[in-house]
């Protein structure tokens, strides 16, 4: 009898296997440049027409790419290359069932200057008057790809656009003065105006190929899936897994929205902030109640929405005298909630506001903080990121501070995250360093990443315990393995990705946001 019943659920759980990998479509093919010659790392991209939701993948170091598990539906294939075009090849009722050979041949395509990263453009772009001005104020929530590069202006378009940003993000830019104002237009409409002096091809700048990397071929085993937010420039600045199928997304800027994703459909629902301004959205966590909170950066709140009501309801933190309104009266950032309920937020200053009494506990001492964790032990993790920022520890008994100075002078750490050992990680996003710090031992340990601007940005442990982080200016993903100290870059799919932070999900699946591309999505590795 024991046989039998054995024999009966080997045969269910292969019946079940069987049904979850045929349960999608699988296509493959061979990318060749105009020579016939096989191109290493193109992105093919599946584009679900319905939902709007995009898998791309790399092609490998014999032009070979595949799609595992496409769902059945209408789909466009189209590839993403720096340098190459090809036309976008669409397929209607893709079934469950269908495999599919798809070859592509490449032609050579003028390089844009769209399509470089912050960093190239950073080198290869004029410096004349205004860039400077427009780099500190203007290049922070986004970059110049998408929002100047892609859309020449007149002087005229360009002041517009300039008054624009500084009347609706006051709070972050009321330092802008008139003088600022000029050289930055003069700059736009030098740069990227309709009479633009740069080069139509970024390939005609003789600088252009010694900035461009090379690919690893174990980078091509990244597999992207991305979500159109469904309205334009609502900069969803992460996606945040809830633990019940859905996904978490704060809206930065004037959107003043939260959304919920169904990963399933692409379908989001959005939740509006009561606060009337610019909101500034800028992280979201889901609490184990069932209720979700955010902050705003704006004005200086941690905001809840409740679960069974639907209701947002705002807390404000007290602001500076004299400086209300404004990111130096006192913002919120990234937030996160202990085990207690309490929830935590960076920002200036520190603080942490208690649900039940709805009041803010302030830490003036840590003034600058960026990136916040909860350790194992409920205590709370921060890092500065100021030139001077240091790594630091609350404890949630006592509420007693201490900080770590960071090895390497002016490193302004920004993500900060415990691993399953209670070793802290953070990311030292100027001098282009991932740093561990062991609690027990206090002492670091720093690895340095590739490039020549590795900016770590976005950071995140998987389930291997390997470090992932995103470069904000070079527009790469990177996973460093702590046991060999290699680091793996890998690209992403469109320029100016600008990723701010990642979440596991309970698959393995890295989410994020990508603000400037008005996506979120998720990566993980394929075997291939």
């Amino acid at each position: 009898m024991r046989f039998f019943k054995s024999a009966f659920y080997l045969l269910a759980l292969l019946t079940s296997l069987v049904s979850v990998y045929s349960y999608a479509a699988t296509i493959t093919g061979i990318v060749k440049g105009p020579n016939d010659v096989p191109v290493k790392g193109v992105f093919v991209q599946a584009r679900d027409t319905k939902h709007h939701i995009t898998t791309s993948v790399l092609s490998d170091q014999a032009g070979k790419y595949r799609f595992a598990h496409l769902k059945a539906g209408d789909y466009e294939f189209r590839i993403a290359a720096v340098g190459y075009r090809a036309d976008p090849k669409p397929i209607a009722n893709l079934t469950e069932d269908k495999i599919l050979a798809l070859d592509w041949s490449l032609e050579r395509a003028p390089v844009r200057w769209s399509e470089i990263s912050y960093d190239v453009g950073h080198r290869l772009l004029p410096d004349v008057r205004g860039k400077a001005e427009l780099e500190k104020y203007c290049l922070q929530c986004h970059s110049f790809q998408s929002r100047m590069a892609a859309n020449r202006k007149d002087e005229s378009g360009w002041r517009d656009q300039v008054n624009f940003m500084r009347e609706a993000m006051h709070y972050r830019l009321w330092e802008m003065t008139d003088a600022d104002v000029n050289a930055i237009v003069s700059y736009l409409s030098t740069v990227f105006g309709q009479d633009s002096t740069l080069p139509k091809s970024v390939n005609d700048v003789p600088e252009y190929q010694k900035l461009v990397r090379p690919l690893s071929d174990e980078a091509t085993d990244i597999v992207y899936v991305e979500y159109d937010m469904p309205a334009p420039n609502l900069m969803p600045w992460s996606a945040v897994p809830d633990g019940k199928g859905s996904l978490w997304i704060p809206c930065f800027g004037d959107a003043n929205q939260i959304r919920k994703l169904n990963p399933e459909t692409g379908e989001t629902k959005s939740f509006k902030a009561p606060f009337q301004g610019t909101a500034g959205i800028h992280s979201v966590m889901p609490a184990p109640d069932g209720s979700v909170w955010f902050t705003e950066q704006g004005s200086n709140s941690v905001a809840k929405l409740d679960s069974l009501t639907q209701k947002i309801t705002e807390y404000q933190d007290a602001q500076a005298a004299g400086k209300e309104g404004i990111q130096a009266g006192g913002s919120k950032n990234t937030l996160r909630i202990d085990k207690q309920g309490m929830v935590w937020a960076t920002g200036g200053p520190l603080s942490r506001f208690d649900p039940k009494t709805n009041k803010f506990t302030d830490f003036p001492e840590v003034q600058d903080p960026y990136g916040i964790t909860v350790d194992h032990r409920s205590d709370v993790w921060f890092a500065e990121y100021a030139p001077d920022g240091k790594i630091g520890k609350i404890d949630s008994k006592t509420l007693k501070i201490k900080k770590w100075e960071i090895p390497t002078p002016h490193a302004m750490p920004r993500r900060i995250e415990e691993d399953s050992d209670g070793n802290i990680w953070f990311g030292e996003f100027k001098t282009g360093k991932i740093g561990r710090f062991d609690p027990k031992t206090e002492r670091f340990q720093e690895f340095a990443l590739p490039g020549p601007s590795a900016s770590p940005y976005a950071l995140q442990i998987d389930k291997a315990g390997r470090i992932w982080y995103a470069s904000f200016d070079e527009d790469v993903v990177g996973r460093l393995d702590p046991k060999t100290g290699h680091v793996t870059e890998y690209p992403f799919p469109q320029s100016e990705m600008m990723l701010r932070e990642f979440f596991l999900d309970a698959e393995g699946r890295m989410w994020f946001g990508a603000p400037a591309n008005n996506k979120v999505g998720y990566f993980y590795l394929q075997e291939k």
